[in-house]
């Protein structure tokens, strides 16, 4: 029994001198709670903007627009005479319902004329799609019941009466940007880029770290002492790899019928700025941590929140502004910002600028740093070379 308690307090000394260890162990449960929580602590959307087109400039859709911005989930972000810049302005505002109110649509009330609001639903975001047009049902579904209960009071039908009859307007909703409501077509795209992330900074983390680890970095450094053309070598073949993934990945949306419609070339470059910023990070930690499982375990811990964090399911506007932060530094919340504009929304590379800026930013920085660090890790061989002469 002496013995087995000696080999348990030895165990837990073990594990308190890992300092990695007991970071992941213990600090990881801990930061993601407050992470996660941190995310989804709201509990619920609020403040969706949302864009009206009002061609009917009467009374009766001004007093539909202040119930829009009366609502605790969506305000009135714009309002538009004509619907010819409707689907730029959604975009420059990231809404996600476009609330059209047709021509002569209070006389048609009144005369009890047909006549319909249409919703134009951006649906490449599910989640704050469905809030948005719920609150924006449920206005109109209260201006409908309001002027349905007048109208029939006016001929003397009892109130109770009146809520079963006459609808005073239809509502029409017309879903955009996802094909055939399915649900595949908004979750694939976002979980297998996440799956790149992390597996390209995972593979880079071993490349300098293996050398370190392995006594071999000296023998590198023998056959070329460039920094950049070193850099250059190690993320290489990833960089190429990694676009046959993305080869892969267009094939999976074929073969699952959700063709990606590109009309900009532009989306190509940004795409290799994301696989370089990710590769840029991937390097630094391999350079700054000499060991391949500490590098390993701290881009786990960096890669796996990323995708809770990105923005792609739950929106960065609903986060508190310190994990907003925290998103911006990892690089697939840019990406993903780029993918889902330009690829699902079918926008303009204008609207994706401060993502392919964040993008740039994370790739500067990471590679200047890698560049300094590789640089005094080569001085450090070749000086520790010349004192073994």
């Amino acid at each position: 029994m002496k013995n087995f308690l000696s080999l348990l307090k030895r165990e837990f000394s073990l594990f308190f001198q890992n300092k990695v260890l007991l970071v992941l162990f213990l600090g990881a449960p801990i930061m993601y709670g407050v992470l996660i929580g941190g995310v989804y602590k709201k509990g619920k959307v609020t403040n969706l903007p949302i864009i009206v087109v009002d061609e009917d400039k009467s009374p009766l859709s001004k007093q539909l627009i202040d119930m829009f911005n009366e609502s605790e989930v969506i305000y009135v972000a714009e309002v538009l005479n004509d619907a010819f810049q409707a689907k730029d302005k959604a975009l420059a505002h990231e809404a996600t319902v476009v609330v059209n109110i047709p021509r002569n649509f209070s006389s048609d009330v009144n005369y009890n004329r047909t006549t319909e609001l249409t919703l134009f639903v951006n649906a490449s975001n599910t989640l704050t799609s469905n809030y948005a047009m719920m609150a924006v049902n449920v206005a109109a579904g209260t201006m409908k019941a309001g002027i349905q209960i007048k109208a029939q009071q006016k001929k003397g039908v009892p109130e109770f009466v009146a809520t079963q009859q006459y609808e005073p307007f239809k509502t029409t909703i017309i879903k955009q940007n996802i094909r055939s409501g399915n649900y595949l077509y908004f979750m694939l795209p976002g979980v297998l880029l996440t799956v790149l992330q992390q597996v390209m900074m995972l593979a880079l983390a071993l490349s300098f770290a293996s050398e370190f680890e392995k006594g071999t970095f000296k023998d590198l450094v023998n056959r070329s002492s460039n920094v950049f053309v070193l850099i250059l070598v190690k993320i290489l073949p990833y960089i190429l790899m990694s676009i046959l993934i993305l080869g892969l990945y267009y094939g999976y949306s074929l073969y699952y019928r959700m063709p990606m419609h590109l009309d900009s070339l532009l989306f190509y470059g940004y795409t290799f700025l994301f696989l370089l910023a990710v590769a840029f990070i991937g390097i630094l930690v391999s350079i700054a941590i000499p060991s391949q499982l500490k590098a390993t375990e701290i881009l786990m811990v960096i890669a796996t929140p990323s995708f809770i964090l990105s923005g792609f399911t739950w929106p960065l506007s609903q986060m508190p502004d310190w994990i907003v932060g925290i998103a911006k530094v990892i690089p697939l919340t840019h990406y993903l910002q780029i993918f889902r504009t330009m690829i699902i929304e079918q926008g303009a590379s204008s609207y994706v600028q401060s993502s392919v800026w964040g993008l740039a930013i994370i790739a500067i920085v990471t590679f200047v740093l890698s560049v300094i660090l590789l640089q005094l890790k080569i001085n450090k061989a070749k000086k520790n070379v010349l004192i073994t002469e």
